[in-house]
């Protein structure tokens, strides 16, 4: 059931990178996957490998400040202007990929005091991209056609772009677009997953199918999950489902809510079927908490989610 949309605000990129390292600075440096890299560097699992002349090569990428030298390929670079890096697989398979929904179902705040799902989820993209080069991890935003990539510029362009994505077309997607990533590599997905369940199966099922690993962080405003609306209330569909009147909201509201968290269920059987992790987090509580479950999920085995 679609809830009242209210309207977006414009959105200064550094204004969202401040929020967002503020609040990434109250958390501990978050090793990714620390234990787990660790152990499949020294055992082989999941085939990740030492740097060394046995490493598998996946992709050419272009020089960028902070990238050692001894990574240039002086061969491939000599046949152009440009400076290229020789990327191995081992590296790659430590870039993590994030993405948010920016559909019109995000652009949701039930009211005044409490955030819009979207701003909530350009926070914990931006904050989760922070910790993450603190951890010397290599980020890219989902769909951007950009590689992986670390230091403050990195952090500095990624709030550019979520600010510019912030005005979303009606038919923006609800789930991202399906790309080449590497094989152990890591994505993100932060949205409602209120959107066609069969489009995010495909899309958790494509990557999984690539080998890459996932975590699934659902946002949504507490009047989603608890409708605590009473009387005769007219609801506007935000993604072009029309509206639907109701005369006494309160008699639906715990079939309402079972078809809620009939829907979670679906998600989160997805999500343990491929192996991937699961967070629910609603914006009436800190970002904090929700970056705090992924430090959880990005650092335990994937067995254990």
């Amino acid at each position: 059931m679609a809830l009242p949309a209210s309207k977006s605000s414009p959105r200064a990129p550094l204004a969202i990178l401040r929020a967002a390292e503020a609040a990434a600075a109250q958390l501990p440096p978050l090793m990714v996957a620390a234990k787990r890299v660790a152990n499949t560097v020294m055992h082989g699992t999941h085939g990740r490998r030492r740097r060394g002349p046995g490493d598998t090569f996946w992709q050419f990428r272009h020089y960028q400040p902070g990238d050692p030298a001894y990574a240039i390929d002086w061969r491939q670079s000599a046949k152009s202007s440009a400076v290229f890096i020789r990327e191995k697989e081992w590296i790659a398979a430590q870039s993590i990929w994030l993405w948010r929904d920016a559909s019109p179902s995000m652009a949701y705040a039930s009211n005044r005091r409490l955030t819009e799902k979207v701003e909530r989820a350009d926070l914990l993209t931006l904050a989760l991209a922070a910790l993450l080069i603190q951890a010397g991890e290599h980020v890219a935003l989902a769909g951007e056609g950009r590689p992986p990539a670390a230091g403050h510029g990195t952090l500095e362009r990624m709030a550019a772009v979520l600010s510019r994505a912030a005005e979303a077309p009606a038919d923006a997607a609800n789930t991202p677009p399906i790309e080449p990533l590497p094989r152990y590599a890591n994505i993100v997905l932060f949205s409602d997953f209120l959107g066609p369940m069969e489009e995010l199966a495909a899309t958790v099922g494509s990557y999984t199918a690539r080998g890459v690993l996932g975590h699934l962080v659902q946002i949504l405003d507490p009047a989603e999950e608890s409708l605590p609306f009473a009387g005769r209330i007219r609801f506007e569909g935000m993604e072009a489902e029309g509206s639907t009147l109701i005369n006494r909201t309160e008699n639906v509201r715990q079939d309402y809510r079972n078809r809620l968290q009939a829907r979670r269920q679906q998600i989160i059987a997805l999500a343990h079927h491929h192996g991937w992790s699961f967070t629910l987090h609603h914006t009436d509580r800190p970002a904090q908490e929700a970056l705090l479950a992924l430090y959880g999920a990005m650092t335990v085995p994937r067995e254990q989610w």
